[in-house]
Parts: C-alpha cells; structure tokens; sequence
C-alpha cells in the first residue's frame, strides 16, 4: 500500500462531492422520494453491519447519493461514499432484497480496501502521481487528480479476486441486515438479461464472468442462509 487509508478517502470525498455538484447542477441529483428513502434505509441496516467487519467504520461519514440518469451503476467509494442511479433500480425493476445485494457488494470493495489497493498500484507504476495535491494547493488542481484517482478507485475493473471478496463479504453484510441471500443470484440473473450482447455496466467487472459467480453465490448459501433466518428483517411497507 503505497497511499495511506486517510489519503484515498479523502481524494474519494473530494471526487464525490464534485460528482455530486455536477448532478446538482444538471438537475439530476436525488435527495428525496420513494427511491431514495429505500436506498437509505437499505444502506442503513446494512451499514449498521460493517463494524463486524472493521470497527472503524463507525466512524466513517457515510453518505447516500441517488442520481437520476439511465446508467446501470452503482459505487462506494473509500469511506463509506455510496452512489446509486436511479437506471439501475428502474431498469432492472429490483426488489429490495436485490438492492441490498449490490449496495452490500459495493459495500465491501470499500471494507477491503480494494480501491486503495489499485490506487497504490497505479502509482507504483507511476501512472498516478501527486495524489498530496488533492489535500494541498490549488481547487481545480484537487479535483483533477482526485478526479484521477477515482478512475483507479471506482471505475476500472476489479481483479477476480477481489470481486471474489466483495461478492462473498456483501453476501452476508446483506443476510446479516434481514435481506434474503437468494437475491444476489437473482440480480445476476437479471443483469445477465438485460445486458446480453451489450457492454457489461461499469459496477459488474468481466472477472469472473456471470454464470461463474452464480456458481460461487450459490455455493456460499448455505454458509450465510443461518444469518439471515436468525436476523431481525426490514419492516414491511404499509
């Protein structure tokens, strides 16, 4: 790790709240109504489970942004900076349970530490440098290499390993907050559907492939099925 943990989130933080500026000016920005208030209360129970993980997390200053735009995506960026569009929900028509399994999986790059990870990589083959700009000197200068290492943080693709992690650690963030595990293998299954011939949307990396990570959700049921049965479940709507 060649960037500390307060460095990336803090180029994170900057990068989000430039993502969200722009969302804001074009109009697009999401800060109530029905998607929204289920986003935030998904996000809550399953934030609510992270410090099993990591007991820093309670300290995190997490933060929900839904936007409103056609794109299939969904991130968290490094401390607990979570971003939704309103295309993935839509599109897709998801259920709750489905929601939780993709936030929960974002959750857990971020958890991991995955985008720190790539991040330091990046620099050790010197394609990111200056990243003690972002914290020092000029706004515009900030923003342009945060806005540099979010690409390393959030948008290129994950190694098979790591989604790996974050498709077994949000698997059970999710069973563990009262949604049903069985979810995950559905999204799958809906995203393969609606993305067949097409360009995989930016949050689902070709590594490993989709029939491939249905075999392994599968196989990790019976291992977080127990969490879910024993834990309190989401109120149901009125």
């Amino acid at each position: 790790m060649m960037v500390s943990s307060a460095e990336v989130d803090r180029v994170s933080a900057i990068s989000y709240n430039e993502q969200n500026q722009k969302a804001k000016e074009k109009n697009i920005l999401v800060g109530s109504g029905p998607t929204y208030d289920r986003l935030k209360t998904i996000s809550n129970r399953l934030i609510q489970q992270t410090s099993i993980f990591r007991d820093d997390t309670r300290q995190w200053n997490w933060q929900l942004t839904l936007i409103n735009a056609s794109t299939l995506n969904a991130t968290c960026a490094p401390g607990g900076k979570i971003t939704f569009y309103t295309g993935l929900v839509e599109q897709l028509n998801l259920t709750d349970d489905e929601i939780a399994a993709i936030m929960g999986h974002e959750i857990a790059h971020a958890l991991r530490e995955h985008g720190r990870e790539r991040l330091s990589q990046a620099m050790a083959q010197s394609a990111v440098t200056n990243i003690a700009m972002a914290a020092a000197g000029s706004y515009g200068s900030a923003i342009s290499v945060a806005n540099q290492a979010a690409q390393y943080v959030l948008v290129l693709p994950n190694s098979r390993q790591n989604e790996s992690e974050a498709d077994a650690i949000g698997l059970e963030l999710a069973a563990r907050a009262g949604y049903n595990p069985q979810a995950a293998i559905s999204v799958w299954k809906k995203m393969m559907k609606a993305t067949s011939g097409k360009t995989s949307p930016e949050f689902l990396s070709t590594h490993p492939s989709g029939e491939t990570r249905i075999e392994q959700l599968s196989a990790l049921m019976s291992a977080v099925e127990p969490l879910y049965l024993s834990a309190e479940k989401p109120k149901a709507k009125p």
